[in-house]
């Protein structure tokens, strides 16, 4: 009992299991007075510590003044600063997904892409898509009345501006985009079980040195000076800044061969200060010139145990668990097929999804319930289904357990990338061919001109003389 007494309180609980445990002395929200910054007299801000369903945790805050009414509440980011930013999109196509929670940290910036709207980066939200929007034409629609006498032209602009913007809260305008940037990673979009890649994605990018000072950390390609060649019989270390916790740590690299397929580079962070852990894996070698299309048929829990290569640019999906990863999610990963559902199920579950969530609606628990279900029940060789790696670089692989031979239950499709598949790589602005000839003919084209300029100088010192 006494161990029981003693053992702290986290503070930072479901709202349901934070209500259980309050007693006199432990209350759910803090009281602290604050001064009024509109009228200087004292109010009073409350803090709530609690964690969001299916995200982190967070502090919310809100400020009232009996003095002057001024109210206003923002939420903060108690969490780490993830280890890389994020990009998550939704394509709002009905009004059901104008209820979707959306939390907007201090760092991120959001888009509406129809609106050519973005919204930089300031204090933190927990709202809805459609509070998101609304609060943008409220704030604009306030300051309509005096712009209408000062400046009738640019009134007009965002009365259409605005009108734009309702229709499409009110259904007239679907589809339209969502997009956050959060080089932080601790901004999210409410996704839904079975939303398809179109849908709703999330893709996680390296920050620049710019995004890194921004964000307080140091850069952690400063102090690398590791020049040696990779070898692939040995472990490269190199010392490297912790994207958690900023502290000192190192890197692991080592050059992998997949056999038929090519060399990958395998690359290992552990911080000792934090206990942060990532791994990732780069695929190298020259572009292909064609996309590759992975189809597997798994059949029993020997399959589970196959290798697995996942670019950034493969996508992955699963019909039978109506599973489609996006491209980038997850980043690059060198695992087994189980391995690579567990950390789908493990990611989904702890951020996504969590059975201590008593505020989600009892029909969106229960579907979400069933998903992970599913994804247990693959992992576990309970029963079968069939995974397809998409990727447009072909540079995504799938052990072949019966290589040199065909493998009955896997098919290979190669295929040419769309236009928009190579914009979108960045392909259209590469020159891939004559590059050698093009360089060439610039550096005859810069001697002729100097030999020009070289003659027109000996002209003139031959004419003054």
């Amino acid at each position: 009992m006494a161990d029981n007494e003693n053992k702290p309180v986290d503070i930072f609980q479901d709202v349901g299991e934070a209500a259980e445990n309050v007693t006199d002395n432990n209350q759910v929200v803090q009281e602290i007075e604050s001064l009024c910054m509109q009228c200087h007299e004292q109010g009073m801000t409350r803090l709530l510590l609690t964690r969001i369903p299916f995200f982190k945790e967070v502090v919310l805050m809100s400020f009232a003044c009996p003095h002057c009414g001024f109210r206003n509440s923002e939420i903060q980011n108690a969490g780490v600063i993830q280890p890389r930013g994020c990009i998550q999109t939704l394509q709002v196509t009905s009004k059901g997904d104008l209820d979707r929670q959306v939390v907007k940290s201090e760092t991120c910036s959001s888009t509406f892409v129809e609106l050519d709207l973005e919204i930089p980066p300031q204090r933190g939200q927990l709202t809805t898509v459609e509070g998101l929007l609304s609060t943008v034409l409220e704030d604009l629609d306030a300051d309509q009345p005096a712009r209408k006498d000062v400046d009738p032209e640019t009134y007009e602009k965002i009365a259409a501006f605005i009108q734009k913007g309702r229709d499409m809260l009110e259904g007239r305008a679907f589809p339209f985009i969502l997009r956050l940037n959060d080089p932080a990673g601790n901004s999210w979009i409410e996704p839904q079980p079975g939303d398809p890649q179109t849908k709703w994605s999330r893709v996680e990018y390296d920050r620049t040195p710019e995004q890194n000072q921004a964000l307080g950390l140091a850069n952690p390609e400063e102090g690398q000076q590791d020049d040696d060649d990779i070898r692939p019989d040995e472990v490269h270390t190199f010392p490297a800044s912790c994207p958690s916790c900023t502290h000192p740590c190192n890197t692991h690299m080592k050059l992998v061969e997949i056999p038929h397929f090519k060399e990958v580079v395998i690359m290992s962070t552990v911080c000792d200060d934090c206990g942060y852990k990532s791994n990732e894996v780069k695929t190298g070698g020259e572009v292909s010139s064609l996309g590759r299309k992975i189809t597997l048929k798994v059949e029993d829990a020997d399959d589970l145990a196959r290798d697995i290569l996942k670019s950034e640019t493969c996508a992955l999906s699963v019909p039978e668990l109506n599973l489609d990863l996006h491209p980038g999610t997850l980043g690059g990963r060198f695992t087994t097929l189980e391995g690579l559902l567990a950390q789908v199920h493990d990611e989904l579950y702890g951020r996504v999804y969590s059975q201590q969530s008593d505020s989600m609606e009892t029909e969106k628990n229960e579907k979400w319930q069933a998903f992970l279900d599913g994804l247990s029940e693959a992992r576990e060789g309970k029963r079968q289904f069939t995974i397809i790696l998409d990727d447009p670089l072909a540079a995504s692989y799938l052990q072949n357990i019966y290589a040199p031979d065909p493998d009955p239950n896997m098919t290979t499709e190669d295929y040419e990338r769309t236009h928009e598949q190579n914009e979108d790589l960045g392909l259209n602005d590469m020159v891939l061919e004559g590059y050698e000839d093009e360089n060439e003919n610039e550096a005859a084209k810069r001697e002729a001109e100097e030999e020009a300029g070289n003659a027109a100088k000996r002209q003139e010192t031959e004419t003054q003389a």
